[in-house]
């Protein structure tokens, strides 16, 4: 080996000393890319290739990332550039520890993909020396030149001390850049671990629904920059999923609070698969073009949703968004997962709450409610009767009970629609419910829109405190109201959407309720001629008069009377403690023929006047105070219009011959249905003139 000259003696001291200085220029970047740049501007003054690369492991994938760092000829290679393991000779160059060195590309037949690569670059010899240290292996750095044979073995001894170099500050970035991902890492666990610590706090102190609803938002769109954020809680009686709380400062209004999404979206998707996903814009235009309009827009390009779910049942869901692309990562996709699980055992805690605090209430009104029921006196057990008219009634009341459809009791005053409305009811499946009943001509106009769909606290003067309307109260159960033909223009509106739609809101609120009441009214006006002079609306008219019912007045009905009578003398005396045993048959009669324009209640009335005046065990009725009102067309004999015994006894006698079939004697026989002998009604029969056995 010939000794050196001293030109190649002073470039080799110009090497090391320009080593020098570019060891010290590198040592100063603690950041990869700042570290590339740096040596693609230092290495070109060490080494004269024509094409100088620096190759990073990638040992999680099993890669070799390429990096170029200088070049003569612009080189064509998709960033990044990547190669397998066994594809490359860097692995080999690291685990020998010894440069690889190709002097003639032709030459290289142990890796085909590095000598295509050459070939297209015009590269003909080149060398890979490896980068390591003590601690770890990192990769290698790739020379090359269009000139075979063109690296002499001082050359490479070169490359190989500037690897050293190269090795230190690469390790020394990639150490740094570890170490800022960790910080950034922890960082974020920090603000997740704090966004849980909110919820947490607003579980344990915000019993209320709304104000639990928007801390678990805001504390979530907080933590992740996040543009969107929203609940969506599930409506089992329309299946559908309604927004309850918007966190979207910036958004344009596309979106509103009381939007209602069909479970066709991608979040109705996540509800029911029970699964958390992400969706592109795309995504969520091909599940629903309605949903993908509104999201464009506001510009949301990244949306995640998360279902709410309990160990019972899925609430709703959670909905994240952001207007950048690809904004979610998988990592994100669980944690948000975790925190909607958190969220949803929240929820159900703040749900049930607010149900108890409903049921309370309603509880409450319910007491109040059934306790007015049972000081009211017109309250009856049972319907009596057993005319054919009446039969023909409940006939009707027995078909639409079980329906659930609208039913229009029609009748004059005092024949007992209420009666008719509580038979519907308890031979409804809705007879676990409660029966709740409204006259609305009762209230005065102002206060009736509070009675039926209640009111907010300061609603209007004198609402001190929130107040459930009778349509809540019904929920489940049937609402009866009476003279619906009194209820102002202004208000029938209303009460057609409550019909149609089943919703409301209360008097000073802007939520919306649901009922499952099921509507029962009664009237004595006639609703057709008042839709003709436009006292009342058609369009709830025709609602209302789904099923109609007629409910007969007394007078058609006379075959009741004496059951009636009956029925009213043994309440009435029970309730006065007064024991009433008979009832005279002229009495009776008197009471039949009498036309009774104020229905039963005229009845009822009139004998609870009758006990108060019984002094012994027959009852004394004041049949004289009684006047023939005749109906229609028609006049009554006799000028004093009072009702003779004779007449009274006639009458009574030859109901009982027609009951009995002309029968007189016998269990089933006249005699016995009046309470008397068999021979003084034969007697009586004579003196009236009333042939034996006439029906």
């Amino acid at each position: 080996m010939s000794p050196p000259t001293p030109a190649s003696t002073d470039r080799a001291r110009a090497r090391y000393e320009t080593l020098l200085e570019v060891a010290e220029s590198i040592a100063a970047q603690h950041q990869l890319a700042p570290l590339i740049a740096e040596l693609r501007r230092c290495l070109k003054r060490l080494v004269s290739f024509d094409f100088i690369g620096l190759s990073l492991l990638e040992t999680r994938e099993r890669m070799v990332r390429l990096h170029v760092l200088a070049t003569d000829h612009p080189v064509d290679l998709p960033d990044p550039f990547l190669t397998r393991y066994e594809d490359g000779p860097t692995v080999e160059a690291l685990a020998t520890r010894q440069p690889y060195y190709v002097p003639n590309r032709e030459a290289e037949t142990r890796y085909p993909v590095v000598r295509e690569l050459l070939g297209r670059h015009g590269i003909e010899s080149f060398c890979v020396v490896p980068l390591y240290t003590v601690q770890r292996d990192l990769g290698s750095l790739s020379f090359g030149t269009t000139r075979a044979d063109a690296c002499p073995p001082e050359d490479i001894e070169f490359m190989r001390q500037v690897a050293r170099q190269v090795a230190v500050a690469v390790d020394n970035a990639l150490n740094s850049e570890a170490a800022t991902a960790y910080e950034e890492q922890l960082a974020r666990e920090r603000d997740r671990l704090r966004a849980l610590l909110e919820i947490n706090n607003a579980v344990v102190a915000c019993l209320d629904r709304e104000q639990l609803y928007r801390a678990v938002a805001a504390a979530l769109r907080r933590t992740f920059g996040l543009d969107y954020a929203s609940l969506l809680i599930h409506d089992p009686e329309a299946n559908v999923l309604r927004l309850q709380v918007l966190d979207f400062p910036e958004g344009v209004g596309a979106i509103r609070e009381d939007a209602v999404a069909n479970l066709d979206g991608p979040a109705g998707h996540v509800f029911q698969t029970r699964e958390a996903r992400k969706f592109t814009p795309e995504e969520v235009r091909a599940m629903s073009p309605e949903v993908g309009a509104v999201f464009a827009r506001e510009g949301l390009r990244s949306l995640c949703c998360a279902p709410l779910i309990t160990p019972v049942r899925v609430l709703g869901t959670l909905n994240l968004g952001s207007r950048a692309d690809n904004f979610f990562s998988d990592a994100d996709l669980q944690y948000f997962s975790q925190a909607a699980g958190q969220v949803a055992l929240a929820l159900d805690n703040a749900l049930s709450y607010t149900r108890i605090e409903e049921l309370n209430a309603r509880l409450a009104e319910e007491k109040v409610y059934l306790e007015d029921e049972i000081r009211t006196e017109t309250r009856f057990e049972e319907i009596v009767g057993q005319s054919h008219v009446l039969k023909a009634v409940l006939q009707q009341v027995e078909t639409v009970a079980p329906t659930g459809s609208t039913v229009l009791i029609l009748g004059e005053t005092g024949t007992g629609k209420e009666l008719m409305a509580r038979a519907i009811h308890d031979l409804s499946p809705r007879r676990q419910g409660t029966f709740v009943k409204l006259n609305c001509a009762a209230i005065p106009t102002g206060l009736l829109e509070s009675e039926m769909f209640g009111h907010e606290k300061g609603a209007f003067t004198g609402a001190i405190a929130q107040r459930i309307g009778r349509f809540e109260l019904a929920h489940r159960g049937t609402m009866f109201l009476d003279e619906v033909g009194e209820i102002p223009l202004e208000l029938q509106t209303k009460l057609l959407r409550v019909l149609q739609e089943r919703e409301f809101e209360r008097l000073g609120s802007s939520r919306t309720l649901r009922t499952d009441a099921r509507l029962v009214a009664a009237t004595n006006r006639d609703l057709a001629a008042m839709v003709e002079e436009r006292e009342f609306r058609a369009d709830l008219y025709y609602r209302l008069n789904v099923f109609p019912i007629t409910v007969p007045p007394l007078r058609d009905r006379p075959d009741d009377i004496p059951l009636l009578v009956r029925y009213f003398v043994q309440q009435y005396a029970r309730r006065m403690n007064r024991r009433i045993t008979a009832i005279p048959s002229e009495t009776l009669a008197a009471l039949t023929r009498y036309h009774w324009p104020g229905n039963i209640r005229e009845l009822q009335n009139f004998i609870e006047r009758a006990v108060i005046l019984t002094r012994g065990a027959t009852l004394e009725a004041p049949v004289r105070e009684l006047k023939r009102a005749a109906p229609k067309g028609q006049t009554e004999p006799g000028a004093s219009g009072v009702v003779t015994l004779a007449d009274a006894e006639k009458d009574a006698i030859l109901r009982a011959l027609e009951e009995s079939g002309g029968r007189v004697g016998g269990e089933q026989g006249a005699a016995a249905r009046l309470g008397m002998k068999r021979t003084t009604l034969q007697a009586k029969m004579r003196k009236l003139g009333i042939e034996s056995g006439r029906a």
